[in-house]
């Protein structure tokens, strides 16, 4: 279903989640807040989907020398690259073919992490399970002081991998999740961390290497193939969950539209973007060969994992408040334990800020201006075109005042607006006065359930008077319908008006036969049918049959109109549909500030310059394609 109301009974937490959702929408500094909160969240997972396959494919890539020590780092680097780019290349077969390829791979590696750590535990010392007395944390801290605390900065990398389970659940229900991760990956990762720790009171010297140290002879070559594999699987993790969030981005006017590919016809969550895609694998390349080695990147690594945890944190108090109405003393709970646990972690963190825990903060700091620049310019465009609309009740004056013409075939107008004519197309008719004989303002409109069917695609709305054929028209795509091919689209989209006006008329015809019922049973003269202004077409022939009270004669007349209609649609048609775009300058005001000038005229235009342009996105041919230049001061 598209949309599933409901009225909720007045309790203490609604009319608490209501006074506070006020009090976030009139506030304009707590909307910037939680805007900024947002895009600096999304650049931290974009961020971590950078790090993970750097970080993960050079730490098991490094282990082979343990058996080829003569292998310099160089080597090991390069071969990591080599790795990278062949799991950035099969991004585009998508989270499921992925997944079913390696999901027995992963299981493998569970089982043989779980089974090596088991071993480690009972051949060197099975009093490491002592650790689990709590008691041990306050001694650690007191023997080591401030070094302890800075040590916290590494065991954080023990629960990286978890800021990517929302994720998981665009891909698989909760449940799934629940028992894999309970059930598997939890027990086998604590074994495999408790057998390290039991090999380290033996071999404190291999502290540097442990994982690799620690593997029996006879199982390192499997465990290494394993690992490698099990690293590409880490990546694809974080890489699907990065995709996931920049599509959400891209519906909320964060980001310039780019191509969104669905990979799956269940799970909305599973997507592909080609062009981040690349860009994410050109980044992760160049971070694994500028920094070389597991440390520098783990710093960085760590700094974005937990900065990502604390702001999911804020963000998820906001909804634990607003959406699911929790009482208060849940709320404060939940805030004060992780959040309070996330801040020493942070600040433990941050002390490697200059050996190369910088790096996220880079990202950040890029991405958001990007993302901060182009949904700014974005809302200031679609209000300065909202506030600049022709009422549709003002087509026929705009179509005379401007002396337009018709010529022959099928128009297209994208825009963005669903209501009233968009600015851009005075803008047309003023310099080139002419419209095509059937004309249509296109909207294209993706709503969050898997498919639309085809009987539903689209809605059809009169624009003006029925003699000048404009219509309106919103074209409506669940997340996995693909959009067609231009001349699948231009017939499928002839057949829907076409049926569109043959109702119209039925419903006009139905429309004159009760009023002449109407005024047969009261002995008066018949009234013409009512005029609708909205999308009810009714026949001209009707309308003008004032004196005329057979209802076979209506019909005739009606059926007659229809199906000239129709046959009219179809001729213009064959004649040529032409796809019209507003190619859209925004420009600063003269009056603007510096930085509002070098936001709007230089970072804006260069974006909309350098991505995917629009037709693309939509699939539009460039031969059929007109643009319709317009500029916008803001």
């Amino acid at each position: 279903m598209v949309s599933n109301y409901s009225i909720e009974a007045p309790t203490s937490q609604l009319k608490r989640a209501q006074w506070f959702k006020q009090k976030l929408e009139s506030s304009r500094a707590a909307k910037i807040l939680l805007f900024t909160l947002t895009i600096l969240g999304t650049s931290m997972v974009m961020g971590d989907g950078t790090l993970t396959p750097s970080i993960s494919v050079l730490s098991a890539v490094s282990g082979i020398k343990e058996k080829a020590p003569n292998l310099t780092q160089t080597q090991v680097v390069w071969i990591s690259v080599a790795i990278l780019f062949l799991l950035f290349s099969v991004q585009r077969f998508g989270t499921d073919k992925v997944g079913y390829t390696f999901a027995p791979v992963i299981s493998v590696w569970f089982v043989l992490i779980a089974g090596i750590g088991l071993y480690n535990l009972v051949v060197h010392d099975v009093g490491v399970l002592r650790a689990f007395n709590p008691w041990y944390i306050v001694q650690y801290f007191k023997r080591n002081g401030k070094e302890g605390w800075v040590s916290l900065g590494g065991v954080i990398l023990c629960v990286t991998g978890t800021e990517g389970m929302f994720a998981d659940l665009g891909h698989f229900n909760i449940r799934a999740v629940q028992i894999s991760f309970n059930g598997i990956l939890f027990p086998s990762v604590v074994l495999c961390y408790i057998g390290q720790a039991a090999y380290l009171r033996k071999f404190p010297e291999n502290v540097g290497d442990t994982f690799y140290k620690s593997i029996p002879a006879p199982l390192f070559w499997p465990t290494f193939i394993i690992a490698i594999l099990a690293a590409i699987i880490a990546s694809q993790a974080m890489l699907s969950g990065a995709f996931a969030i920049l599509s959400k981005a891209l519906s909320l006017g964060c980001l310039p539209r780019v191509q969104v590919i669905h990979t799956s016809k269940k799970y909305e969550g599973q997507v592909y973007i080609p062009e981040v895609n690349f860009m994410m694998g050109l980044a992760s390349i160049i971070v694994t060969i500028a920094f070389r080695t597991t440390t520098s990147i783990g710093n960085a690594y760590g700094i974005c994992v937990v900065t990502t945890f604390s702001i999911t944190t804020h963000l998820m108090t906001v909804v634990m408040l607003v959406i699911w109405k929790k009482h208060i003393v849940y709320v404060l709970l939940f805030y004060v334990v992780f959040g309070l646990t996330e801040m020493i972690y942070l600040s433990s963190i941050l002390s490697k800020f200059i050996q190369g825990g910088y790096l996220p903060f880079c990202f950040a700091l890029v991405l958001m201006t990007l993302m901060a620049t182009w949904h700014y310019v974005h809302v200031k465009r679609y209000w300065y075109e909202l506030d600049h609309i022709v009422p549709t009740n003002q087509m026929t004056a705009l179509l005379e005042k401007n002396d337009v013409r018709r010529i022959p075939g099928v128009g297209l107008l994208y825009t963005e607006l669903v209501q009233g004519i968009p600015p851009v197309f005075p803008r047309l008719i003023k310099k080139i006065p002419s419209v095509h004989s059937i004309f249509l303002f296109m909207s294209i409109k993706h709503l969050p359930i898997p498919h639309v069917l085809p009987a539903e695609r689209f809605l059809f709305r009169q624009v003006g008077p029925r003699e000048q054929r404009i219509f309106r028209c919103v074209a409506r795509y669940g997340y996995s319908d693909a959009l067609e091919e231009p001349k699948d689209f231009a017939s499928f989209l002839a057949d829907r008006l076409k049926m569109f006006i043959q109702e119209e008329v039925a419903f006009a015809q139905n429309d004159a036969e009760n009023d002449d019922e109407a005024a047969t049973d009261h002995q008066a003269p018949p009234r013409p049918p009512r005029r609708s202004t909205g999308s009810v077409v009714h026949s001209e022939e009707a309308i003008q049959s004032r004196g005329s009270t057979h209802s076979g004669r209506i019909t005739f007349h009606a059926s007659q109109t229809a199906e000239e209609e129709k046959q009219l649609i179809d001729r213009e048609v064959e004649r040529g549909v032409v796809y019209l775009m507003g190619e859209a300058n925004v420009s600063a005001g003269p009056n603007s500030s510096v930085l509002k000038k070098i936001v709007v005229n230089y970072i804006y235009t260069f974006l909309r310059k350098n991505l995917t342009e629009g037709h693309k996105a939509l699939a539009i041919p460039k031969d059929q394609l007109l643009k319709v230049g317009i500029t916008y001061e803001i």
